[in-house]
C-alpha cells in the first residue's frame, strides 16, 4: 500500500473504500469513495485527517513508507465526521502526536465522539498559522460545508490547498488525479457529490471561493477528502469555475418528473405533463423511483426548472418511496423552482394534496392545481395532464427564455 507523491514531500496517504454503496444517503453505487488523507514530511511531520473506521491500517501502512509512526509530530484535523475520524483514537495511540490541531467546533466535535481528555489538543482559527520548518500551514475554517467544525488549510510555499468536503467526489479508483480520468465522468460525479451534500450549503460555497480569491492565495493543487485531487493549473481553475456554476445553482430549461406507481396510472400521466413540457422546448427527465434512487434524482433537480412529483392515494396518503424522496429533497433545499403535484387514486385521493404541501412548504411555485385522476386515466382525462406540463412549460419558457 503505496502512498501517492503530490509534490515533493507532500503525499497522499489516504484509503480506498471500492465497497461503499450508501454514504449516509446518499447511494455511490457502483462507484464507491475515498477517505483522503495527507502527510508532509518536513522539519516537522504533520498528518492531516484519518480515515473510516476499519481502514486504519490501510492508511498507517502508506505513512509509515515515508516515516515511522512516531516520527509524526502533528495531527490536522481538518473535520470530525466519521468517515474522516473514524480511526482517530487508533492514529493517535500509534503515532502520539505532540499537538492535535483543529478548529473550535473541531474541538468540540471531538470532545463529544472520543475519550480524549488527554489528547493535546489545540485549537486554531481562521488567520492562524504552523510553521514545519520550510513550510507554513495556514487555517481557515469553512463552517457549514458541510459541518460546523470543517476547516481548511492551505500550505502557501507549495500551493496546496487541503479543502476538506469542497471540491470532493465519491469515486473508488486506483488513479489518484482528475488529469488521469475522463473529464466528463470526473463532472458527473462532482456534480453528483454537491447536489446530494454540498447543495444546502450553495451559499457558504460561493462566499468560501470569494473568501479565497480575495486573501489572494496562489492555488496549485486543491487535496478535497474525498475523491481525485487536482494538481494542474487548468484542472484547479476548472473546478473552482464549476463550483461557482453549482452553488449559483443556475437552471436550465429542464423539468424532473419523479414518481412511484402502483398499476401504471400516476406513471402515465407523467408521460402525458412531458408531452405538454416538450411543446415549449423544456427537455425533461421522467424519474420512476422504482429505477431511480433519491440520489440520482437529486444529481437531476438541482439545475432543473421545474419538479413534478407523482404518486397515486395509498392508506390515505402518497405511496413511502414518494415521501421517501420529498424528505430527502426538502433537506437539501433546492431553490427558486417551479412545481407540480398528480397522481391516480380509487378512494380518497389524499396524495396530490400531501404532495402539493411538501412542494410548498419547500418554498416552490406551484402555478397550477395538482391534478388527480380516478382510477385509470382515459385519453380525455390525460389532457388535463397534458395542459399542466404545457402551463408549466411556457412558464419555464418565460423565467429563462
Amino acid at each position: 500500500m503505496r502512498p501517492v507523491e503530490i509534490c515533493q514531500d507532500v503525499y497522499w496517504v489516504g484509503a480506498v473504500d471500492w465497497e461503499c454503496r450508501n454514504f449516509h444517503g446518499y447511494m455511490t453505487a457502483p462507484t464507491g469513495t475515498t477517505y483522503n488523507a495527507f502527510l508532509i514530511k518536513d522539519e516537522k511531520i504533520a498528518l492531516f485527517d484519518s480515515v473510516k473506521a476499519g481502514h486504519g491500517d490501510e492508511m498507517l501502512c502508506r505513512v509509515a513508507h515515508v516515516t515511522p509512526l512516531d516520527k509524526v509530530d502533528y495531527l490536522i484535523v481538518n473535520h470530525v465526521e466519521m468517515d474522516h475520524s473514524g480511526s482517530l483514537p487508533e492514529l493517535v495511540a500509534r503515532t502520539k502526536p505532540e499537538k492535535i490541531l483543529t478548529s473550535p467546533m473541531g474541538e468540540r466535535a471531538m470532545r463529544a465522539h472520543f475519550d480524549c481528555a488527554d489528547w493535546p489538543i489545540e485549537v486554531v482559527k481562521t488567520g492562524s498559522s504552523l510553521s514545519l520548518g520550510k513550510r507554513t500551514l495556514q487555517f481557515l475554517e469553512t463552517r457549514m460545508l458541510h459541518w460546523p467544525d470543517n476547516m481548511a488549510t492551505f500550505i502557501p510555499e507549495d500551493g496546496v490547498l487541503i479543502s476538506s468536503d469542497a471540491f470532493g467526489q465519491n469515486w473508488a479508483t486506483s488513479e489518484r488525479f482528475v488529469d488521469e480520468v475522463d473529464r466528463s465522468r470526473l463532472q458527473k460525479e462532482l456534480d453528483r457529490y454537491f447536489a446530494n451534500i454540498v447543495l444546502p450549503f450553495s451559499p457558504i460555497a460561493q462566499k468560501t471561493i470569494e473568501t479565497i480569491e480575495s486573501m489572494g492565495l496562489d492555488v496549485r493543487f486543491i487535496c478535497p477528502d474525498h475523491g481525485l485531487l487536482f494538481r494542474t493549473k487548468d484542472d484547479v481553475a476548472w473546478v473552482v469555475s464549476r463550483y461557482k456554476e453549482l452553488a449559483a445553482q443556475k437552471q436550465k430549461k429542464k423539468a424532473v418528473l419523479v414518481y412511484d406507481t402502483m398499476w401504471h396510472s400516476t406513471e402515465r400521466m407523467a408521460h402525458a405533463i412531458a408531452t405538454g413540457l416538450s411543446e415549449h422546448g423544456v427537455t425533461f427527465k421522467l424519474m420512476n423511483l422504482h429505477v431511480f434512487d433519491h440520489s440520482d434524482v437529486m444529481e437531476e433537480v438541482w439545475d432543473a426548472a421545474a419538479v413534478f412529483v407523482g404518486s397515486p392515494t395509498h392508506n390515505n396518503g402518497m405511496l413511502p418511496k414518494v415521501a421517501d424522496m420529498l424528505t430527502y429533497m426538502k433537506g437539501l433545499k433546492p431553490k427558486g423552482k417551479i412545481g407540480g403535484a398528480f397522481g391516480s387514486y380509487g378512494w380518497s385521493g389524499e396524495a396530490v394534496k400531501d404532495i402539493t404541501g411538501a412542494l410548498e412548504a419547500m418554498g416552490m411555485d406551484l402555478p397550477v392545481d395538482g391534478v388527480r385522476i380516478l382510477y385509470v386515466p382515459t385519453h380525455e382525462q390525460l389532457k388535463a395532464c397534458v395542459e399542466m406540463g404545457r402551463t408549466i412549460g411556457k412558464a419555464i419558457a418565460d423565467k429563462l427564455g
